[in-house]
Order: C-alpha cells, then sequence, then structure tokens
C-alpha cells in the first residue's frame, strides 16, 4: 500500500455536536469517518498523529484510540506500529447507510423532543394555576398509572402519554389538549424509543421517575414557574439521554423505532 501525507487539518469537530448520538469514542468516529468519506481520501492515506487528533477534538488519546478501532472493526483503518493511522478504503455502503438512517432517526426525535419542550412547558405552567382539584387526581393517577406499569414490566408508553395529556387537560383550555392530541401519535413512537433505551439503565428510569414526579409535585403547589421549568428540564434530559445512548441501540431495537417518525404524516403534508 503506497504511503502518502497525513490528512489535513482541521478535522470535522465536536464542537457542534448538538444532540449527536453515541459514547464520546464513537462521535469522534463519525467525524473521521465523515472527513474520509467526504474527501475522498485514498487508500493509504496516512491520519494526522494520535496527539493531533486528540489536540484536535479535545479527548483524551485513550477515547481517540477506541475511535480509531472502531474504525478498524469496520476495515475503514489500519494501524502500524510507530507509523499511526492509515485509510484501508472508503466505507463499505451498508455502514454508510446505516450512519444515514442513524442520523436522520435522531434528528427526527430530536426535532420532536424540541417541539415538545415548549409545548409541555407552557401546559405544566398553566395547569398550576388552573387545574381544579379532579383533574389533579387525574394527573396523580396517570403518573401512578406510569409507575405501575414499570413495576409489572411493561413498556408504560400508553401511561406516559396520558399523563401529558392530562396536564393539557388541566389548563382548562381544549385547544391545548387538541395540539397534543395531534402529535399523539408521534409522541407514541418518541416515548417508546425513550423508554426503550431508559430501560436499559436503572439510573435513567430513576431520572425519569424524579422529573414526573416534580412536574406533579409544582402543579399540586400552583406554581407556575416551577412546573414550566420542571416539565423544560424533563425534555431537555430526555434529549441528553438519547444522546448517550450507543451505536448498538441505534442499529438495535432503537434505530428501528425511531425510523417509523421519519414517515409521519405531518412531515409529509410539508412536501
Amino acid at each position: 500500500m503506497q504511503l502518502t501525507q497525513p490528512a489535513s487539518l482541521p478535522l470535522p469537530g465536536l464542537e457542534n455536536d448538538g444532540f449527536a448520538a453515541g459514547t464520546l469514542g464513537e462521535r469522534v468516529a463519525d467525524r473521521l469517518r465523515e472527513k474520509i468519506r467526504n474527501d475522498g481520501l485514498a487508500a493509504g492515506t496516512r491520519l494526522p498523529s494520535e496527539d493531533a487528533m486528540a489536540r484536535h477534538f479535545s479527548v483524551s488519546r485513550t477515547v481517540l484510540r477506541a475511535a480509531i478501532a472502531l474504525l478498524k472493526t469496520e476495515g475503514l483503518l489500519s494501524t502500524r506500529k510507530g507509523s499511526g493511522a492509515f485509510v484501508c478504503s472508503n466505507p463499505s455502503p451498508q455502514v454508510v447507510r446505516e450512519d444515514a438512517l442513524t442520523e436522520q432517526s435522531v434528528q427526527s426525535l430530536l426535532n420532536l423532543i424540541e417541539v415538545r419542550r415548549g409545548l409541555e412547558a407552557q401546559t405544566a405552567a398553566l395547569a398550576a394555576v388552573r387545574r381544579t382539584p379532579c383533574q389533579l387526581a387525574e394527573i396523580e393517577h396517570a403518573l401512578h398509572g406510569i409507575e405501575q406499569a414499570e413495576a409489572a414490566g411493561v413498556s408504560g408508553v400508553e401511561e406516559d402519554v396520558r399523563f401529558h395529556l392530562c396536564i393539557a387537560q388541566a389548563t382548562g383550555n381544549p385547544y391545548w389538549a387538541k395540539f397534543v392530541e395531534m402529535f399523539s401519535e408521534p409522541t407514541r413512537t418518541a416515548v417508546r424509543v425513550t423508554r426503550a433505551n431508559e430501560a436499559r439503565r436503572a439510573d435513567f428510569s430513576n431520572q425519569v421517575r424524579k422529573e414526573h414526579e416534580r412536574i406533579v409535585n409544582a402543579i399540586a403547589a400552583g406554581d407556575a414557574a416551577a412546573a414550566s421549568q420542571a416539565a423544560t428540564d424533563h425534555m431537555t434530559q430526555a434529549a441528553a439521554r438519547l444522546r448517550q445512548a450507543d451505536r448498538e441501540f441505534w442499529r438495535g431495537d432503537g434505530g428501528a423505532l425511531a425510523r417509523h417518525l421519519n414517515n409521519d404524516p405531518l412531515l409529509q403534508r410539508q412536501d
């Protein structure tokens, strides 16, 4: 294999990652793969040194080595002791397709969460000052339903959707409930993904439980500002938990569930 000069910097960095999915090593691997694919780096191209790439991505050499190891398993890179990492070939079409589907699916989820963040914040705030004792009881009952579903080992998707719908109904404005219902199907899909991810880790499940309780407590206390903030934080953390999901999750059940959002009729109407 003919050797060439090291690939020129700058490599695509991580500073604009937003809510990108995967571990830090996987995200660095994504950027290196993107560089190789977009620049058409030829087989035999030598990448910059480990030190240079680690400084560029602001990661440790351990993380950088994990990224290179991942690309080696894909057959994209090879390493030579004392010489560095070299391009073997461009990513296979299958790898490119999987990455594109993963990126599209994650972005669809995050777009929906962005919309829900504003929606949930407003409905929680209004529910805090307008809810009746009966409506508060409905919200608390819906929260209990989620806990029962988790205890029974089921997904709790319907219970989760109902919880947020009860909050919208407690605003006393039927248009808020209609708005939530309009997004009910994509929301169900998103909740299936988030709950599948959260079910893999006990700390995630505990976080979600506490976030829901915080929303309910603020509504019960009649504190609109606290309810709005609790709902906002809940959506923000939901996105953060998705960001921590690894590639195995997105290439497995998580990705399969998330791809349903790409066929959402609400999006297709815009075409």
